[in-house]
């Protein structure tokens, strides 16, 4: 489990395919920290720590998680947000993450406020996934609370030091993301439409 409250940002090293599956290695400021067999969330995708070495860590994304997340995008030396699993006993910042994404979406619009930056983000909605107006959504493994909740569309206003220590930061339009809906959220809709 997760909170979506992103520790630090990770970048790509190496990419090396296998099959249908893709290593991913990555450098992060918490390396020496992790352990083989430890889960670690990538734009809020749960992957497994297969290798360290040095300041890099390795992790094995499946045929199943590159076709439902944006892994299969990132290339040499992006950026990715970083989370290890929370510990029992801390505080909950953000809301509990599971690290399972449920679909992308697409940033269809970006606008600056005075303070703050608003992002407008399209998924399909055939897939049954719901936001709710002051819900939690994560959106790139950040817990983030939805506004402007439509059908198939929501917003999320995020605060200049979450753009600054995020992959936010560099995101631009018809970039796409990975959504992790609330989970109490999937139960209720999994059940009224049963």
């Amino acid at each position: 489990m997760f909170t979506g409250i992103i520790e630090t940002l990770g970048t790509i090293t190496n990419i090396a395919k296998e099959q249908d599956n893709v290593h991913l290695t990555v450098r992060s400021n918490f390396t020496n920290e992790l352990k083989v067999d430890q889960s670690v969330a990538h734009n809020g995708v749960c992957l497994t720590v297969v290798r360290i070495e040095n300041d890099t860590y390795t992790v094995t994304a499946i045929k199943e998680t590159l076709n439902k997340t944006n892994i299969s995008r990132l290339a040499l030396a992006d950026s990715v947000n970083l989370e290890r699993g929370m510990k029992l006993g801390d505080r909950l910042d953000g809301h509990l993450v599971q690290g399972h994404v449920d679909q992308t979406a697409t940033c269809t619009a970006i606008l600056q406020e005075n303070g703050s930056t608003i992002f407008t983000f399209t998924y399909d909605a055939s897939k049954n996934n719901i936001t709710i107006e002051k819900g939690s959504v994560t959106v790139n493994g950040v817990s983030l609370t939805v506004i402007n909740s439509k059908q198939n569309e929501f917003s999320v206003a995020i605060i200049p030091y979450t753009i600054e220590n995020t992959t936010f930061k560099d995101l631009k339009l018809k970039d796409v993301v990975n959504l992790e809906f609330d989970v109490i959220g999937k139960y209720v809709s999994r059940i009224t439409n049963a």
